[in-house]
Order: structure tokens, then sequence, then C-alpha cells
């Protein structure tokens, strides 16, 4: 029984798991059909009125420790909406209302935000940026790309709030909040907080 149990448990998984797959794929290859896309962005406005309170309509939020979902990449969005939903990202208010959105709204909720257009969030002072510049080019750039907008695994960090960026980087270095990464346990681990302040700083006035 138990064994039979587990095996159930493996092929949902894997079910799941495929699903998402195939999910990514669509989100991916939209970019080749803009009239599909901007059909599936327009159809994911109306769920994203969910998520306006925190997040702003548009996707820049307006809230200091809350991040700005414009201009996202699709299939990184997608991820996370599915990482929230089986309960890999911990937050019992995003995990209410990710469970209640069928796979296609799910998707099209990635394509809205992803349509929507990013801003820088704020101005910085121009030394801290340039310090801020360094430290981005030796310890994120090679993930999160040069001009830091990201890809379908990474985050886009461009225009991000500093509230935000300054509280993520802290808690993967101290290793505190629910999310855990290794790797970026790693990279921050050297970073003091006046580091965290300067890539703040350069980061949420990028474009």
């Amino acid at each position: 029984m138990r064994a039979s149990m587990v095996a159930v448990g493996a092929l949902v998984a894997g079910l799941l798991a495929t699903g998402t797959v195939w999910a990514t794929e669509r989100i991916k290859t939209s970019a080749a059909d803009p009239a599909g896309q901007r059909a599936m962005a327009e159809a994911g406005r109306k769920n994203a009125a969910f998520c306006a309170n925190c997040h702003g309509e548009e996707g820049v939020s307006s809230q200091p420790g809350v991040p700005n979902l414009a201009g996202q990449n699709p299939a990184y969005l997608l991820d996370q909406i599915r990482k929230f939903g089986s309960g890999e990202r911990k937050d019992p208010f995003m995990q209410g209302l990710i469970k209640v959105l069928k796979e296609e709204e799910r998707e099209q909720l990635a394509a809205f935000y992803a349509s929507r257009p990013a801003s820088p969030a704020s101005q910085a002072d121009a030394a801290l940026a340039a310090r801020g510049r360094d430290l981005f080019v030796r310890q994120c750039q090679g993930c999160h790309g040069e001009q830091a907008r990201g890809t379908d695994a990474y985050p886009r960090l461009a225009g991000q709030r500093a509230t935000y960026l300054q509280t993520t980087l802290t808690n993967f270095r101290d290793q505190k909040g629910v999310r855990k990464s290794q790797p970026m346990s790693t990279v921050t681990a050297p970073l003091k907080n006046d580091d965290i302040l300067a890539l703040a700083s350069y980061l949420t006035q990028l474009p």
C-alpha cells in the first residue's frame, strides 16, 4: 500500500511538472505571434485585478517591500506562480490566490505582467550607484544579465524597488526568511550592508 501511494504521488508530480513544461513552452513560443501574445496579455489583465492592491495595476508596486512585476520574463513569472501554487514558495496569501487559477489563467497573468513597461523605480546617488554597478558586474551579471533584465530562469532586477532588493539580498545572505537558494546565499555571503545598499541603489535606477 505504501509503495503504491508513493508511486501515485510520483506520477502526479510528474504530470504536474510536464504540464508546467508545456505551459512554459507556450509562453516562450507566443513571442512569435504578436497578436496572440497581446490577446493572452489582455486576458491576463482581468486576473491581475486580484494582484493590483500589492503589485499595482500595471505591475509597478507602490509598496516599498513588494516587488514590481512589470517587464519580468513571462517564463520566469510563470515558474514563480507555479511555485507559489505548489507551496514551494511560501506565502499563505499568495498561495491562496494562485491555487484558484487554472493553468491557462496563470499563463495569461504572466503574459500580462511581462507586457507591461518597466521603468526605473527611483533615482540614486551617483557615487553609490557607480559602486553598486561594479558589485553587480562581479557578483550578479552572470545570471541576471548585463542590463539586469533577467532571463526565463532569473528575475529582472532593473528598476526594482530598492527596499525590496535590500530586504531580499539581506535575507539570502543571512539565510533568513522563507526563500532558500544556495547559489544566492553563496553569492551574497561576502556582501556587507553598505554593499547591498549600493547594489540596490544601482539596480533601482536602471531602465
